[in-house]
């Protein structure tokens, strides 16, 4: 059915006045949820304001006095301000010291200590400072718990007493220096001509001062006023090695032997002399030794005869001569013992009691043997003189099981000779031998040369393992000389056979 004009303008009314109406109460609704979200955050940040307060305390209200029941060195602090404090706690401690007086004991012996000796010195506000701050952080109910904690319990703060009295620590170390005693460590008792040559020293033992525990007890004196003696409380220190165990370490670690069985016997006697010297002598680990300074001079006052010694090539008297096998004899023994040797010098001959690169020169003021323990342990030297031999003994820590060591010498090459050199006896010194011209007298032979090198080998269980080069010398070839007279043979006399034969330069084939 078709609508009028009129109803048709009604319905249109009507649908637009729904629509306002929607509108309206959206609008209502939309200012209702600002007012709930506005009240929210203001509830939100009440509740965060006061979280804060809670757990981060209030700076404010943060209290500057102390808890009560608060007590330092026993003097009762409760409630004072730091400045209070400290000025309570210095003058009460003033105080007490000034009156006290404590007697210290040990083994028979007593110290005393005046309080009026010491001067208060103590500087307490740092450790007030740390009182005072104790229980005040964290949040709240940390701090509430604490302080009920020390409300009921107390806190009680001790200061020793030997920081804050100038000179009572002093006084106190230089007593415990007093009676301290280091322990002594088993040590070898080397006797070489004995059968049984090592013997032990019982070891000793030490002791210290307890020292924390005596200033405790200071601390308690003072602060009780019991001045009762204190008995010094000693730390018994037992020594770090064992006797046994220190002998069982000890073994033989080389011995070397040379003849002498053709020597006169001034040349035996320097050399027995020398070797006597060293025998029953101790190195300690890295010592260092000289034969020089350990034979002293070499001279008739201590014992040395003349016998021929090598100078320039040349056997010439010397007093001391001999002394170079001692020396020798006693390097050969330090090699095999693998004992560092720091100087060692060669003859310009070779010895005939070693092989070459093996001797060991020694003269006052340019030529010495100079060694050095290079063990962690003790060295011994024994040394045995008999009438056709000399030998050296080196006793110390064992080597490892298999091992052993070896010298070997090596010629590299010969150095020739020049032959001989003909001497005029201008000075007359060979008179009885040579007194004109065409006679002559051989003095010396001329001598090749070697050039050569010296090793140690290492051995373990019979194995080559390790081989180095130690010397490597010249021996100088020596010219042989000829002593030739001077004086013009008269008319009609005739010189009689010359038996000198002259040598000439070598020649190596």
């Amino acid at each position: 059915m078709n609508k009028t004009k009129k109803e048709a303008k009604n319905e249109k009314k009507l649908e637009n006045n729904k629509k306002n109406l929607e509108k309206s109460e959206n609008k209502q609704k939309g200012k209702k949820s600002s007012a709930i979200w506005l009240f929210s955050v203001c509830i939100l940040a009440v509740g965060l304001v006061l979280f804060c307060q809670f757990y981060f305390g209030d700076p404010v209200s943060e209290k500057t006095t102390y808890f009560h029941n608060t007590k330092v060195n026993g003097i009762d602090i409760s409630g004072l301000t730091k400045d209070e404090a400290s000025a309570l706690v210095s003058s009460s401690l003033t105080n007490e010291m000034a009156n006290a007086k404590i007697v210290l004991e040990s083994n028979g012996k007593s110290w005393e200590l005046n309080g009026s000796d010491f001067e208060y010195v103590g500087d307490i506000d740092n450790s007030l400072q740390e009182v005072l701050s104790y229980g005040r952080e964290g949040n709240i109910f940390e701090k509430k718990k604490i302080e009920r904690k020390i409300k009921n319990e107390g806190l009680q703060v001790n200061i020793s007493y030997e920081n804050l009295f100038g000179g009572m620590q002093e006084k106190v170390e230089s007593i415990c220096e007093e009676i301290e005693k280091d322990s002594v460590s088993s040590q070898i008792k080397f006797e070489p001509n004995n059968v049984n040559m090592f013997s032990v020293f019982s070891d000793t033992k030490g002791f210290m001062v307890d020292r924390e525990q005596l200033n405790n007890e200071i601390d308690k004196a003072i602060a009780t006023k019991n001045y009762e003696n204190i008995e010094i409380p000693l730390i018994e220190i037992v020594p770090d090695v064992d006797s046994e165990s220190l002998l069982k370490q000890i073994g033989k670690r080389s011995e070397f032997t040379t003849s002498y069985a053709k020597s006169s016997a001034k040349r035996k006697n320097n050399i027995k002399k020398a070797l006597e010297t060293f025998n029953g002598m101790t190195v300690l680990p890295n010592e260092e030794v000289s034969f020089n300074k350990t034979t002293g001079p070499r001279t008739k006052e201590n014992g040395y005869e003349n016998a021929n010694i090598i100078i320039d090539g040349s056997y010439v008297p010397g007093t001391g001569g001999g002394v170079c096998q001692a020396s020798t004899t006693l390097y050969n023994a330090l090699l095999l013992g693998d004992i560092e040797v720091i100087t060692a010098h060669h003859h310009s001959l070779p010895a005939s009691y070693v092989p070459l690169s093996f001797d060991a020169m020694v003269s006052e003021g340019y030529a010495d043997l100079v060694f050095k323990n290079n063990t962690d342990a003790p060295i011994f030297i024994k040394t045995i003189c008999d009438e056709n031999n000399v030998t050296v003994e080196i006793y110390g820590k064992n080597f490892d099981d298999g091992v052993e060591i070896k010298t070997r010498s090596e010629l590299v090459k010969i150095l020739p000779h020049q032959g001989d050199k003909i001497i005029p006896d201008t000075e007359g010194k060979y008179s009885n031998q040579v007194l004109y011209k065409g006679e002559y007298y051989r003095l010396k032979y001329p001598k090749q040369g070697y050039e050569s090198k010296g090793y140690l080998q290492y051995f373990e269980n019979g194995q080559l393992v390790k081989e180095k080069e130690i010397r490597h010398d010249h021996y100088q070839p020596q010219m042989g000389i000829i002593i030739e007279g001077t004086e013009t043979l008269e008319e009609g006399m005739k010189l009689p056979d010359n038996n000198v034969k002259f040598t000439p330069p070598q020649k190596l084939t």
